[in-house]
């Protein structure tokens, strides 16, 4: 499994189009095989930061879920969202795989 973690640098004055983007992703990541564990708003803090996780069974299969929502409305939308209200002014991708304990055989 493989889980990317985005971490966005957002305009704190839009905070509401940001919510409206970022949660929007949730069903398109799940109609494309993945699970999304949600997404995270600034509440105390730095005030322009907001986070996004979801995972794949693998790399490959994150490759794939990029190639179909190029073609996907939903998505399409979601980026003019972003676009038009400007409210994301960065982000970071970062994929992660989950720690397991390590056995007397390993």
């Amino acid at each position: 499994m493989i889980t990317c973690h985005l971490r966005y640098e957002i305009d704190p004055a839009r905070v509401d189009a940001f919510e409206e983007y970022v949660t929007g992703w949730v069903p398109i990541v799940t109609r494309n095989g993945g699970v999304h564990h949600g997404c995270y708003l600034p509440h105390e803090g730095a005030n322009d930061i907001g986070y996004a996780l979801f995972s794949f069974p693998s790399l490959a299969d994150y490759e794939r879920y990029r190639e179909r929502i190029r073609r996907d409305e939903d998505a399409r939308l979601l980026w003019e969202l972003a676009t038009r209200t400007e409210c994301i002014r960065r982000f970071d991708r970062t994929f992660l795989r989950p720690a397991s304990p390590r056995t007397e055989q390993s």
